[in-house]
């Protein structure tokens, strides 16, 4: 789509005679429009909705700067030599003014398909004349790499494989005990991500404020209300501290790289991942969809002896960009700028590979159990090549074996992508779909494309087997799975919660009357030096309704406190976990908290503490 883009004093036309074969009614007769932005389009081959938006958006932008909403569309076949066909064109054209109309634009258009004479005059500002060129592989700002046209094209052999190695074709495995499995195999063999429901999470990170679209933003681009932001950096944190433990080294690096760098071009296309891309200076970047990139240039840059060997880098990416499809785009299960805890492991052979993957999956479990997600949340999932799989029956069998659970195998006959064995935890949610948590990848390819190299112990230099691990998989499908999981215990008559360490609010204290707001006070203080989150009700509302308010938000202890609780310092707790009120004095509510919280990371309330003094981001 090309656009000649003209803020005019005036422009007159008259239609003269038609001059194509597909041709719009036309009022005879001169006609004035003034002070209008005139418009000059011509629709090209390729052309479609996404064209449109395009120019849409970039049109709307232009008004906002010369201060005119008034736009006059004036088909101009004269700017390409690439024309679509007149059907198609006035099609697009319709569409245009359409969209253009929705934006609160006032919006003329001259007929289609005439020779028309005209005289105009351009006025004399800066921004007074534009030209737009809007091309097919402009519209689509993402870079498909080969890796990801391949693997909707591989074919693929299906099994599971059971802790004690046998390996079962998936239509002869009884699926009887394993609901979550079969649904991630007919998940998986599907190779469709499109979303034809809402998920019920989505209710939920947008009634508990967690979580909401941006409508300023692209699509997948999320914003984070205040107690989302806490939910979600308390995650990152424990994630990273749980990795630091491991003996990951936390770095940071860039979030673009450049497209045609000699390391980075060949590996994008071994990735199955949609890139963003961006320009600058005459030339092209690519917005990262994981760490590797920074983390790869910064290894090759490293004096690594195998001494030293696995040499374990950590990055927290805020953020990763995947430009995942639209119909695939749904609340917090897949977005296109995500939060990945990114750690890759550099490993002296297959055999110190080998067993450092097996560390990683007990790393992975332990996170996620951390977190609050047991074995019984998610499936297991490996992926390999035929080759490896024959020389390595034992190992494999080892990482099914140390899950404890059937796993669902995809085998291939042969190796396209840059690694030879990929393992996943996989969330099955309430609509049967599964979404990848933890990951850990075998790399027999990157180190030597990034020239990657340590020295052994005969002072040979040799590139190293490279682990890619996400040990808890993207943050923000961290909190759709924990949202999910608290809908199904709501399904089963339950009451939905996340665990007591996420909680923003883990005590809230309700006073009965003004009288004992200071009292609420006091006592939250004392909390608060336990490093426990507590809020104070001092609304002027009933106690009824502040009751049911905390309910609403999950808190899971509350207080009502009043002249009784004063005197005796002992306190009727609403245990949400239980389902029960239970008499406590302060510290054994204090040692309930901790005992659930034990091994957790710890942040302060990030809101005020007295809710008539908190805005609601709804």
């Amino acid at each position: 789509m090309k656009l000649l883009i003209l803020h005019t004093d005036f422009i007159e036309y008259e239609p003269v005679e038609k001059e194509s074969r597909v041709s719009e009614e036309a009022e005879m007769g001169r006609k004035r429009f003034e002070d209008v932005i005139l418009v000059l389009t011509a629709i090209e081959e390729g052309d479609d909705e996404a064209a449109v938006d395009k120019a849409v958006s970039e049109l709307k932008e232009y008004s906002s700067n010369v201060g005119s909403k008034r736009i006059l569309i004036y088909p101009y076949a004269h700017l390409s030599n690439k024309l679509a066909a007149p059907e198609k064109a006035l099609e697009i054209i319709r569409m245009f003014r359409k969209k253009c109309e929705l934006e609160e634009l006032e919006v003329y258009t001259s007929p289609f398909g005439w020779t028309k004479a005209f005289s105009l005059s351009v006025k004399g500002h800066r921004l007074a004349e534009h030209f737009l060129s809007i091309m097919p592989e402009n519209i689509n700002t993402a870079y498909v790499p080969k890796a990801l046209i391949m693997e909707e094209m591989m074919r693929s052999h299906w099994y599971i494989l059971t802790p004690d190695g046998k390996l079962i074709p998936v239509e002869s495995f009884e699926f009887l005990e394993y609901g979550g499995l079969k649904a991630l195999a007919v998940y998986e063999m599907a190779k469709s991500r499109i979303v034809s429901q809402v998920p019920p999470h989505v209710d939920f990170m947008k009634r508990l404020e967690i979580a909401d679209y941006e409508p300023g933003s692209d699509l997948g681009n999320m914003r984070w209300p205040a107690k989302g932001k806490l939910i979600k950096s308390l995650i990152e944190q424990y994630v990273t501290e749980k990795v630091i433990e491991y003996g990951g080294m936390e770095i940071e690096t860039p979030v673009m790289y450049d497209l045609k760098h000699p390391c980075l071009e060949s590996y994008l296309n071994r990735f199955p991942a949609r890139q963003y891309i961006v320009k600058s200076d005459g030339k092209e970047f690519f917005l990262r969809f994981a760490a590797c990139f920074g983390q790869f240039l910064m290894a090759r840059d490293m004096q690594i002896s195998y001494k030293q060997l696995p040499v374990r880098l950590y990055e927290l990416t805020r953020y990763s960009f995947r430009r995942e499809k639209s119909g695939e785009l749904v609340g917090l299960k897949r977005l296109r700028a995500f939060t990945m805890p990114d750690v890759h492991a550099l490993c002296a052979d297959m055999q110190q590979a080998k067993e450092e993957m097996l560390r990683r999956l007990e790393l992975s479990m332990n996170i996620l159990e951390g977190i609050g997600l047991s074995k019984d949340d998610y499936e297991m999932a490996i992926r390999f090549t035929k080759d490896f799989y024959e020389s390595n029956k034992e190992f494999v069998t080892e990482l099914v074996k140390r899950f404890g659970k059937p796993a669902l195998v995809e085998m291939w006959e042969e190796r396209f992508f840059y690694f030879v064995l990929k393992w996943e935890f996989n969330f099955i949610d309430n609509l049967g779909k599964a979404s990848a948590l933890s990951t850990d990848q075998m790399d027999v390819e990157n180190a030597e494309r990034y020239g990657i190299i340590y020295v052994d112990q005969f002072g040979n230099k040799k590139h190293p087997i490279i682990l890619h691990c996400s040990p808890s998989g993207a943050i923000e499908r961290v909190i759709y799975a924990l949202l999910e999981k608290a809908y199904k215990v709501h399904k089963e008559g339950g009451k939905p919660m996340l665990p007591v360490w996420l909680s923003p609010t883990q005590v809230r204290l309700i006073p009965v009357s003004e009288a004992f707001v200071e009292d609420c006070v006091l006592l939250s203080e004392r909390l608060e030096s336990e490093q426990i989150r507590v809020d104070v009700d001092d609304r002027l509302e009933t106690v009824d309704k502040k009751v049911r308010d905390a309910e609403t938000e999950w808190v899971p202890y509350i207080i009502v406190f009043g002249k009784k609780e004063k005197e005796s310092n002992v306190f009727f707790v609403r245990d949400r976990a239980s389902g029960s009120i239970k008499q406590m004095t302060i510290e054994e509510l204090i040692k309930d908290i901790r005992s659930k919280s034990s091994g957790r990371v710890y942040k302060k309330l990030n809101v005020p503490k007295m809710l008539s003094k908190r805005p609601s981001f709804r």
